[in-house]
């Protein structure tokens, strides 16, 4: 027999290689998302779901009509241009400006994407090389880190701790090396609620200025902040050429299923999302684009109202909470509240969300999910209140019961 080289290691038929799973090694560790989870337990058990962030009625019936004229014109009922309809383009541009006083050019500083999902996808696959490091504000939406994951690069944690969930920026310094290449922001924060202040932005600005950082900014709860204003870190000096901002229609107009997002940036930085967005979806939501275009330009009634009508749901929930029994953190924006249940003598909230539809028929999400170290949010759970109010009130009436 001829010798050949050394089988240790490799597959033979004495030696046979290791049962491979079909999900690749950066995706072994994310199954199905939490939101999914306890949705599917609310329905089983015909509770109130107060755990996924989607509104129970829709929009302003103004839009809502301008998607049926839209469609009955054959307005982006075929593929629509790639970076978005001209019209969404130039709405999100003129938004920009009205709001913050930012300008962007609709032609190379907006693009259209498939809600703020891929907007986050596309922007960390484009931006990232392998083992590039990624510092987050933890708690965090979990799709960040999945989508870190895909890029094969690494999520480095910054913990945001109760009771009042502010970014330490002396160990936000500490947490930067030289493989660190960009910051993942989220403000208003979800799931804490956290609005981060002009000081604080201004801090990491400096930071990333410093050591020359990109940072991606995650704002689609940018109209709902009931404790000081929202402000785009990227108007501040030196952000402008390392910032992609991302924000969607589904929170502000209640037309979560249309998923029309959009990103903006300096034109070399959209560019680079755009060259991966064209192999995600490619294009989405045409019709809903031209609606969404309406919507943006809505007077300043509307986005004042809504953010009032949600004020009001978040009073209701949280005062209902405390009546309850839980420990309440009031939020400074989005539409969710996170609380604590040691009151209730108990520590593991992911057991708790798993047995509260069937203890009093409310569904709702341990926070624990959204945490690298699952101990840090071990007994915090989030409720959300975009919700009518009959609705809310019904939910604390059976929580107060459990």
């Amino acid at each position: 027999m001829t010798q050949g080289r050394p089988t240790q290691g490799r597959p033979t038929e004495t030696n046979p290689a290791p049962a491979r799973g079909p999900l690749n090694r950066r995706l072994a560790a994310f199954g199905t998302t939490i939101f999914a989870e306890m949705s599917a337990l609310a329905q089983r058990t015909g509770s109130i779901n107060l755990g996924q962030g989607f509104p129970d009625t829709d929009g302003p019936e103004e839009i809502r009509e301008a998607a049926v004229r839209a469609l009955r014109a054959g307005h982006g009922n075929q593929y629509p241009p790639g970076p978005g309809v001209p019209e969404l383009r130039d709405a999100v541009a003129a938004h920009q400006e009205r709001f913050y006083g930012l300008t962007w050019s609709p032609e190379t500083e907006v693009l259209v994407t498939t809600g703020a999902t891929e907007a986050i996808a596309a922007s960390l696959l484009a931006l990232l090389e392998p083992d590039d490091e990624v510092i987050a504000f933890e708690p965090y939406y979990d799709s960040y880190a999945a989508c870190i994951a895909m890029a094969g690069a690494k999520r480095v944690p910054l913990t945001l701790r109760a009771p009042d969930f502010r970014p330490d920026l002396d160990e936000l310094r500490t947490l930067i090396t030289p493989r660190t290449r960009l910051l993942l922001l989220n403000t208003p924060h979800n799931p804490t609620g956290t609005v981060l202040t002009p000081d604080e932005l201004s801090g990491i600005a400096a930071l990333a200025v410093e050591h020359d950082l990109l940072v991606v900014t995650d704002e689609v709860y940018e109209h709902l902040v009931f404790t000081g204003a929202h402000h785009p870190i990227a108007a501040l000096p030196g952000m402008r050429e390392r910032t992609v901002s991302i924000s969607s229609s589904g929170k502000t107009f209640s037309y979560t299923g249309w998923k029309i997002g959009w990103v903006t940036g300096d034109a070399p930085l959209v560019a680079a999302v755009r060259a991966a967005k064209q192999y995600l979806t490619f294009v989405s939501g045409g019709p809903f684009q031209y609606a969404i275009a309406e919507a943006l330009a809505l007077p300043d009634a509307f986005f004042t109202g809504f953010r009032e009508d949600m004020r009001r749901k978040r009073d209701l929930l949280a005062e209902g909470l405390r009546t309850a029994g839980f420990r309440v953190y009031e939020p400074e924006g989005t539409y969710f509240i996170t609380t604590d249940i040691s009151p209730f003598g108990d520590e593991d909230a992911y057991a708790f969300c798993r047995a509260l539809p069937e203890r009093c028929g409310v569904a709702a999400v341990p926070n624990s999910v959204f945490y690298d170290d699952p101990e840090a949010g071990r007994s915090q759970v989030r409720f959300t209140f975009c919700k009518r109010e009959e609705v809310l009130r019904k939910a604390v009436e059976r929580l107060c019961d459990m």
